[in-house]
């Protein structure tokens, strides 16, 4: 594949990654909760979960998601549920944060896996690696090429959303928030309530 072709996919991937979302929303949450270890590795576990989905459909497994809507939409219905829980357990906490520093119990593997579950429990990312791929990627390209764009938007996918909290834990606004915590956290669980009913629509 010629240059300017991973030109292409890089920037459409970097144009998924910064949509402003349900991912973003739980990085900052976790970075406003748990500083900025929590946030770091909650966008490395967003970034693996895009790379898989990326894999897949660089190997043609994701075509199976896309061409069976019940699995679709099952997917798509435990992200729905999964979105829910977070939007719940983030109210039923909130404001239980320290105003100087991140809140009590707060780990960073667990940030790892809430940002991995809100990538993989998305079946649209798997559809649009398969679009991105049909457009950009040459029918005979082969797999170490197909393993190269997954790379490629895994890495650029993480590196956005561990911008984003080191961003946010290097200003003071990560300090504000968290000593206004308890509107701070129900302002996210709404959004994440509000996103996790429009999946929920979607999914039914």
């Amino acid at each position: 594949m010629e240059f300017s072709g991973w030109i292409s996919i890089a920037a459409v991937c970097a144009a998924g990654a910064v949509s402003p979302g349900p991912s973003l929303a739980l990085v900052v949450r976790n970075t406003i909760a748990g500083g900025r270890v929590e946030g770091t590795l909650t966008g490395l576990g967003h970034g693996l979960g895009v790379g898989i989905y990326a894999l897949g459909a660089g190997l043609g497994v994701s075509a199976l998601v896309a061409a069976d809507p019940a699995l679709e939409r099952g997917i798509e219905l435990a992200g729905a549920l999964y979105l829910l829980w977070l939007g719940v357990q983030t109210l039923r906490h909130a404001g239980r944060g320290s105003a100087s520093g991140p809140g009590p119990g707060r780990s960073g593997m667990r940030g790892f896996s809430e940002g991995f579950l809100t990538a993989f429990l998305n079946p649209k990312i798997a559809v649009f690696f398969l679009a991105l791929l049909g457009s950009f990627l040459p029918a005979e390209a082969g797999t170490p090429e197909r393993a190269g764009v997954a790379v490629l938007a895994m890495s650029i996918d993480a590196a956005w959303y561990v911008f984003a909290a080191l961003m946010l834990a290097g200003t003071g606004a990560a300090a504000w928030m968290r000593r206004n915590g308890i509107w701070v956290d129900r302002i996210f669980a709404a959004l994440l309530l509000a996103i996790a009913g429009v999946f929920l629509l979607r999914a039914v």
